[in-house]
């Protein structure tokens, strides 16, 4: 008998809102205090100093390439998939499937697990693909910081977003040093944590390695891998709520368009996206992932 989940208090629902409030709060302390700091001279003087982004090498072009649009939507696609799964995997109390593997008979685990390892996987190929045409196009300088201005830079783009004056924005030529800094850490920092983290989480650990498996103990991965997930949760908000009030059809042109124009083409070919990662939450079940896991192993359905 699957555990009851756990009722909505009159204590839990007060505790919820009040901590939603005092977010509220400290976010509009953050942009009165910013805009109190920025009628400053010394401050102006920084912004003006560093407008919030530096000049790119002269090899980069200017545009989106169409790989980029792709892997991109590939990426936010796997992303979506990746975190349902794994929300499954840590909200699941009896296994509704279950998988072994035809080659090593120890090998086994929950059907939801193996969804969310193979999403992974996927994910990863898919982040490889991107770096490796990144890199032989040029175009990792517009996510690679390439001088120590990005530094300045990013602190008056911090400034100019909290304080409500926000930066010039223009994503088809370069990015501002805020942006290119999040890029990067999302790119080569956080993913590979992630990737590494659920590695050591999965059963594909070589778990006779014992040098190997105290060099990364277990909890080290555990205290790592749902954060990891939590700042990409993050992200995603923040930059979504960035493309649509920065100019939303511009925005979603460069991006899904491949054109630097105002009209509702990125829009609506954004929206079919939507659809497409909206359809993928909902089928991520074990009745739908089991005959595709039978390609790969040994699959049994608990009815």
């Amino acid at each position: 008998m699957t555990p009851s989940r756990p009722r909505l208090t009159w204590t839990r629902a007060v505790a919820y809102a009040l901590a939603a409030s005092g977010l509220v709060v400290l976010a509009l302390m953050a942009v009165f205090a910013s805009r109190w700091m920025t009628s400053f001279g010394p401050v102006q003087d920084f912004v003006r100093a560093y407008p919030g982004e530096y000049e790119l090498p002269s090899f980069v072009k200017t545009g989106i390439p169409a790989w980029a649009s792709w892997t991109h939507f590939l990426n936010a696609f796997f992303l979506v998939l990746v975190i349902r799964s794994g929300l499954r995997v840590r909200g699941e109390k009896v296994a509704g499937g279950l998988w072994s593997s035809k080659r090593v008979k120890k090998r086994r685990m929950s059907l939801a697990l193996w969804a969310h390892i193979a999403i992974d996987v996927l994910w990863l190929v898919n982040g490889v693909v991107f770096v490796v045409l990144l890199f032989a196009t040029g175009h990792w300088a517009r996510i690679v910081p390439t001088s120590w201005e990005v530094f300045p830079n990013a602190l008056s783009a911090l400034i100019q977003y909290v304080s409500l004056d926000w930066p010039t924005h223009n994503g088809w030529v370069n990015y501002n040093a805020l942006q290119q800094l999040s890029y990067f850490a999302v790119t080569f920092l956080a993913a590979p944590v992630a990737a590494v983290t659920g590695f050591r989480l999965s059963a594909f650990w070589p778990k006779g390695n014992e040098r190997l498996t105290r060099a990364f103990p277990l909890e080290w991965a555990k205290a790592l891998h749902f954060p990891t997930m939590l700042f990409f949760v993050a992200f995603v908000v923040v930059h979504v709520g960035l493309v649509f009030a920065t100019g939303a059809l511009r925005n979603l042109n460069h991006m899904y368009a491949g054109q630097d124009a105002v009209s509702w083409t990125g829009f609506w070919i954004f929206a079919l996206s939507l659809v497409a990662m909206v359809s993928g939450w909902f089928l991520v079940k074990d009745r739908v992932i089991a005959p595709i896991a039978k390609l790969f192993g040994d699959v049994r359905l608990r009815k």
